[in-house]
């Protein structure tokens, strides 16, 4: 069993950088790939980034690539999004997610997480 908190949300201007984090409980945390998604009211729950269990890969969607880091640390059970550049449409609900994943192409996809957060809110301004 996992738990996740995600914290790190808020008001933002555009152009300008949040962090996001994800703590997790569990002793078994290093064995999860963990996941970051998005979602609005309007929008099914997108995929935002991704990270292997060991930090070695990381994968990002189309829409972020080159603004966001994603980046882990196994001793202190927490994985982290780095925003930068932030638009208004980065507008969304985030969740952090775990999984037991072991194929490269099933890290975007929702039902290859077991466990999920109960979300962040970020809001960019205009």
């Amino acid at each position: 069993q996992v738990q996740l908190v995600e914290s790190g949300g808020g008001l933002v201007q555009a152009g300008r950088s949040l962090r996001l984090s994800c703590a997790a409980s569990g002793r078994t945390f290093s064995s999860y790939a963990m996941g970051w998604f998005r979602q609005t009211p309007l929008k099914e729950r997108d995929f935002v980034s991704a990270i292997s269990w060991s930090g070695g890969s990381t994968y990002y969607g189309d829409s972020v690539k080159g603004r966001f880091t994603m980046s882990r640390n196994n001793a202190k059970n927490t994985v982290y999004l780095q925003m930068n550049s932030l638009k208004p449409e980065d507008t969304a609900v985030y969740y952090c997610a775990a999984g037991l994943i072991r194929s490269t192409n099933d890290y975007p996809l929702r039902p290859a997480y077991d466990y999920w957060g109960q979300g962040t809110q970020v809001t960019v301004s205009s």
